[in-house]
This record gives structure tokens, C-alpha cells and sequence, in this order.
């Protein structure tokens, strides 16, 4: 499943945000910016995992987190 795929699969994301959600209730006690770091490293493994399992491509992924770091940053400068 590409990223346009799961995006367009609005009940399998919710439930997957809802089971993230409950996980990372567990790290509560972690700050913040070493939470964003630790799941910044997954981030980058399950990406690269994506990649060397074909299941998108280099220009998916460029796409993928020019689209996270537009959507993060917009509301940054509020």
C-alpha cells in the first residue's frame, strides 16, 4: 500500500492513530523532544524499511515528509 493509498483509507488510518495513541500513552512520562527524536529515528527505519521493500519510492518518501514538514511548520509560526 502506497502513501495516496493509505491516506484515502480514512477508517484503517483511524484505527491505527487510535492504536498509536494508546501505545504512546505508555511514554507520558518521557519529555516531549526526546520522544519526537525517538520516534523520528523509527521514523526514518520504517521508511527506509518501505524502500527496501519496494513498496514506494524515493520521490513517495521526498513527498511524504515535504508534506509533514509543511504541515507542522504552517501552524508554527501562529
Amino acid at each position: 500500500m502506497g502513501f495516496a493509498e493509505a491516506l484515502r483509507d480514512d477508517v484503517s488510518v483511524e484505527e491505527c492513530l487510535d492504536e498509536l495513541s494508546t501505545a504512546l500513552a505508555a511514554f507520558a512520562h518521557v519529555p516531549p523532544t526526546l520522544l519526537a527524536v525517538a520516534l523520528r529515528v523509527h521514523l526514518e527505519a520504517l521508511l527506509q524499511a518501505l524502500l527496501d521493500a519496494h513498496l514506494c519510492s524515493q520521490a513517495e518518501v521526498r513527498a511524504f515528509v515535504r508534506e509533514l514538514e509543511r504541515e507542522t511548520l504552517e501552524y508554527g509560526d501562529d
